[in-house]
């Protein structure tokens, strides 16, 4: 029994588990409209019996089902302190988590715990393969990632720094910190316009700073692309049907044909 049930829960190679994806991915998108729904102030007053029963009902589900993967799992340790299944605990935690008096500051802790349930929306990400692609290629260039923040940072110290000294603190640079706040609003081309600079020579950097921006924007781009492209040619194309599917796959998840 824990076998089958570790293989509907986790396999996706059999029609009872894609069944079951397809009942928790319906689920999973219910709760999150609750969730951004009760925020709405109208809605809340209206509809709130009907939002905490549903509340409730959606959460003893993701419970059975978060205590199913840990009895199902072969090392359920591992599953419950990795990535998915905090997830799965943060999308049940909250609503329980409601029923206990905090004391002072409670309503703003309710509030704080209400809006945690969102997390629930990364319980989608689980079920959607192209998701995952994306998740292993910036998981496998988070390195390349890491050292290009680094060279950003050091761009945005400098520019602030040097947009300091030349416009100070009568044109608003009043300091270094806010100078590179004006550094990172103009370098990713957001533009609030709270501080500009006023000299010919700040104007000059500002330019420097936003065509630096392309540049910067699209590096990111580049490093996940190159992953992206690593991973589909990593997938097993069924003789078959032609269908795509993980280098891991042992069925073909279209017609069923063994690899």
């Amino acid at each position: 029994m824990r076998d089958r049930i570790n293989r509907i829960i986790f396999g996706h190679d059999t029609k009872s588990s894609k069944l079951f994806d397809v009942v928790l991915l319906w689920v999973i998108f219910i709760s999150v409209v609750i969730v951004v729904l009760e925020s709405v102030p109208t809605y809340h007053a209206k509809f709130f019996d009907a939002f905490f029963y549903a509340e409730w009902v959606i959460t003893i589900l993701f419970t059975i089902e978060y205590l199913l993967r840990v009895w199902s799992s072969r090392t359920p340790f591992r599953y419950i302190f990795s990535f998915w299944g905090l997830v799965d605990l943060l999308s049940i935690l909250p609503t329980y988590l409601e029923l206990i008096n905090f004391g002072f500051h409670y309503l703003l802790a309710v509030r704080i715990l209400r809006l945690l349930r969102v997390f629930r929306v990364l319980k989608l990400v689980r079920f959607n393969r192209e998701a995952q692609k994306l998740l292993l290629a910036m998981k496998g260039s988070g390195h390349k990632i890491g050292v290009f923040l680094m060279v950003v940072f050091s761009v945005m110290v400098l520019l602030g720094t040097l947009m300091y000294v030349i416009e100070g603190g009568e044109n608003g640079f009043t300091s270094i910190p806010q100078s590179i706040y004006w550094a990172i609003v103009t370098v990713t081309t957001v533009g609030f316009g709270d501080v500009v600079p006023q000299t010919v020579l700040g104007k000059v950097l500002s330019s420097v700073a936003m065509i630096l921006g392309y540049a910067i924007i699209a590096v990111p781009t580049g490093i996940i692309s190159v992953e992206l492209a690593k991973n589909k040619s990593a997938d097993k194309i069924c003789e078959q049907c032609g269908h795509d599917n993980p280098d891991d796959a042992q069925y073909c998840n279209q017609c069923g044909m063994k690899f």
